[in-house]
Parts: C-alpha cells; sequence; structure tokens
C-alpha cells in the first residue's frame, strides 16, 4: 500500500524534530504574539482613556479607546489572507518570523508613542495606524503557528499538540496582567506615574520576549507535510494560482462556517479580557481596584490554559465537534448569567464570572487549533484556515466589545449577557455544518472533498 506524504510525515515528523521542540517553538512565539496583542487590551481598560482621549470625558473616551481596540480585527482578515499567500508558497517558518518582527516593532512603537497633551490628535491617529500593524500580524500568525504544531503531529494526537500554540492567549493574558500589576503595585494604584510611564514598560519591554522568541523560531525546520507536498509539486512559488482565490473558490462555505463557528470564542474572551478590565475598574462600573481586576486576571488565566489542554485531549478522544457544541450550548445560559453574577460587586462573583467565561471559551480553543487546518488542503491551508479564524476575530473579537460598550451605557449589563447569547448560537449553528475531522490524514484534505 502506497502511503501519503502525510502518513509519512507523521511517522518520520518527529525523529527529525521532537514534538517537544515543535511544541515550544509554536506556543512560545504565539505567546509572545498575544503578550503583545493583549496589553494594548488591558492598556485600552485602564489608561488610554485618559492618555489619549482625555478630552471625550470616561464614558465616551472608554468608547473610544475600545474603537482602537476593535481596528486590530479590521486588519486581521487583511494579514490572515498575505502572510497565508507567503505560509502557502514559501513555507509556515519563514512568515512566522515575518508576524513575529511586525508585531514587536508595532508595540514597542506604542510604548514609546507620545500622548494627546504632547503632540494632540497626532496621537490617537498613530495609535490607531500601529493598532493596525498588530492586528495585521497577529492576523497572520494564529495559522502558521497552527500548522506547524498540527502538520508535525501524529493523527491520533494532533488536537493536543495543536492546543500548544492555543496557549498564547491564555499564558499572554496571564503575563500581560502580571506586569502591569507589578508595575501598578510598584508606582502606586493611582498615580500620575503610572499614567505617564508606567503603562508603557510592557510594550517597551516586549522587544526582550521579541529577540527570544526569533531565536527559537529560526532553529525549528519547515514542517514536513509541507515539504513533502512541494517535493511532489503540490505547492510552488511559481505565480499559478493565488492561495486566497484557490481557498475561496473550492472551501467557501468552510470558511464562512469555520468563521462564524468561532465567533463565540473571541466574543467571550475579548469581553472577559478587555471589556471586563474596563466594567471591572470603572466607578460607574464595579469600583474594583485595578490590582484587584489585574490578579483576577492572571487567576481567570489559568483555568483558561488548564481548559484549553483539556478540551483539546478530549477531541483527540471523542471528536472535535462535539467538544465545540457542547461549549457553545453551555454558553447561552452562562451569557445571561455572567452580569447579574459580576453586578453582585464582590471579588469573589466577579472571579466566578471571569474564571468561568474564560472556561467557557476554552472549551472551543482548545479544538479549534486542529479542527480548522483540518478543514482546508494542504496547499492553501494557511490562508483558509487563518481566514476562517480571523473572520471569526474580527466579528466577535472587534465588533462585539464595541457593541458591548454602547449597549452597556445605554441598556444596561444584562443587554450585554444577551448580546453574548445571541453570538454563542450563530456559532453553534454554524459549527452543526461543519463535519468532524478527528483523525483526518492532512494530505487527503481536498477542496472538493473536505467537507460534504
Amino acid at each position: 500500500m502506497i502511503e501519503s506524504t502525510a502518513t509519512i510525515a507523521a511517522r518520520t515528523g518527529p525523529r527529525r524534530a521532537s514534538m517537544a521542540r515543535i511544541a515550544v517553538a509554536s506556543s512560545m512565539g504565539s505567546i509572545i504574539e498575544f503578550y503583545d496583542f493583549l496589553i494594548y487590551g488591558t492598556a485600552a481598560a485602564l489608561v488610554f482613556p485618559q492618555v489619549f482621549f482625555p478630552a471625550l470625558g470616561p464614558a465616551a473616551g472608554t468608547l473610544a479607546a475600545f474603537g482602537t481596540f476593535a481596528v486590530a480585527f479590521v486588519s486581521r482578515p487583511l494579514g490572515a489572507v498575505l502572510f497565508g499567500h507567503f505560509g502557502d508558497r514559501l513555507g509556515r517558518k519563514k512568515t512566522l518570523v515575518s508576524t513575529l518582527l511586525i508585531m514587536g516593532a508595532a508595540t514597542v512603537t506604542i510604548g514609546l508613542l507620545p500622548d494627546a497633551s504632547v503632540i494632540g490628535v497626532a496621537a490617537p491617529i498613530i495609535l490607531v495606524v500601529l493598532r493596525f500593524l498588530q492586528g495585521f500580524a497577529v492576523g497572520g500568525e494564529w495559522a502558521g503557528a497552527a500548522l506547524l504544531a498540527a502538520e508535525y503531529a501524529p493523527p491520533k494526537r494532533r488536537g493536543l499538540f495543536a492546543a500548544f500554540p492555543q496557549l498564547g492567549p491564555s499564558i499572554g493574558f496571564a503575563l500581560a496582567s502580571a506586569t502591569f500589576l507589578i508595575i501598578n503595585l510598584s508606582l502606586g494604584d493611582k498615580s500620575e506615574a503610572f499614567l505617564t510611564f508606567g503603562w508603557r514598560i510592557p510594550f517597551i519591554a516586549s522587544a526582550a520576549l521579541v529577540i527570544i522568541g526569533l531565536y527559537i523560531r529560526l532553529k525549528i525546520e519547515e514542517t514536513p507535510v509541507f515539504k513533502a507536498d512541494r517535493e511532489a509539486g503540490v505547492v510552488s512559488m511559481a505565480p499559478r494560482k493565488l492561495p486566497v482565490w484557490e481557498s475561496v473558490r473550492n472551501q467557501p462555505r468552510q470558511i464562512l462556517l469555520g468563521g462564524a463557528s468561532t465567533m463565540m470564542l473571541f466574543a467571550f474572551f475579548y469581553i472577559g479580557t478587555a471589556f471586563l478590565s474596563s466594567y471591572g475598574t470603572n466607578p460607574a462600573g464595579l469600583g474594583h481596584s485595578r490590582p484587584t481586576i489585574l490578579f483576577l486576571g492572571i487567576v481567570g488565566a489559568m483555568f483558561f490554559a488548564a481548559g484549553t489542554l483539556v478540551s483539546a485531549v478530549l477531541s483527540d478522544r471523542i471528536g472535535r465537534r462535539i467538544v465545540i457544541v457542547t461549549s457553545c450550548i453551555v454558553a447561552i445560559p452562562w451569557a445571561l448569567l455572567l452580569f447579574p453574577i459580576l453586578d453582585i460587586g464582590t471579588t469573589w462573583s466577579f472571579a466566578l464570572g471571569l474564571s468561568g467565561t474564560l472556561l467557557i471559551v476554552a472549551g472551543v480553543y482548545g479544538p479549534v487549533g486542529a479542527f480548522l487546518p483540518e478543514l482546508f488542503a494542504t496547499r492553501y491551508r494557511y490562508t483558509g484556515a487563518g481566514m476562517a479564524y480571523n473572520l471569526g476575530a474580527l466579528v466577535g473579537g472587534g465588533i462585539t466589545p464595541l457593541v458591548a460598550a454602547s449597549l452597556g451605557a445605554s441598556l444596561g449589563s444584562y443587554s450585554i449577557g444577551l448580546l453574548l447569547a445571541g453570538v454563542s448560537l450563530v456559532s453553534l449553528l454554524a459549527t452543526f455544518g461543519l463535519p468532524e475531522t478527528r483523525g483526518i490524514d492532512l494530505d487527503a484534505v481536498s477542496g472538493s472533498t473536505a467537507v460534504r
């Protein structure tokens, strides 16, 4: 019997590079990029209204800060298309090095950006451009990191190994919260020093993390599945067909349904990490101290990380789709209970609300690292999986927190729960429209046969 290239890759890949090394490479780069991406959300919730939008007042300033936060989600699909193109033509490794460099440069520049009191309206304009670049980079990061792990992993353990880059948001959020917490405790909860320069330290310090990430990524080899398909002539650098055109023409359903299936996880994650930081510290909201919210963010992130690994392992045993469907079903009543729990107003109620929200996100996020790549053919897998993922991010992570801020101000917090429940229902229905992919031969997936 003739073995497919993916079967050969799965059997021989770990001999050429240990899966432990691949897991570290995929997760470390993802952690660093999401740390850079998420410190913006923390800063947008805690300081950007005062630093970049002081003339607008607390409510409008918060809305404007979350508006700049949402800009990155507009650029994420663009990054998925561009970096997906090069990732499908040149390889996963080279593209991931590029995304890390762009993210690092944009993040450090934000830390050095003068505020509105120094350069006026130019400050928020430049901030929007830099946030756009952050989204552009992270749009190309996820699919490459997921493919790096998934295309090396044995089929029966693909869910587990594809979950390592999925630890990026949880550990990145914990690092972001910890960094801000240390600086906040050092400078004082309400000090001018924190507003003047303290918030800049996490952004500038990310330069050191980027150097570490680059070193790790430059040490790994291209994935065996990609190399085998290139040698067989399945993928080519020649300008024959654009990966974005091939993926849209051959598998539009997978892109749209895959994106819709991930909307819930993005909505819950960015409500939990960015919006709740603002809601929890705002005197008009819950009025908790910054250190309290930041510490609880670290606790919630640990639940998120553990849940991601557990759900990924479950997806290897019982299937990707059933784990995602179950999480979406649980998300609907939880969305309606979330703000009544938070509005109890105690530290414990906030901890429960945040940790429960991130645990539900983990139920989807663990399997999706293998689920989306398994839907697409190798020659445009980077592009297709990246487009699906970042379309979900655009609606769930970009638009939902912005709408939530407006709804909360005008209709009250319970309306945000209704919004989250509606998004969860859409993701549930979309997931039902996708096939089970557990154990699939990655080399056997084609545009015409992937989904029936």
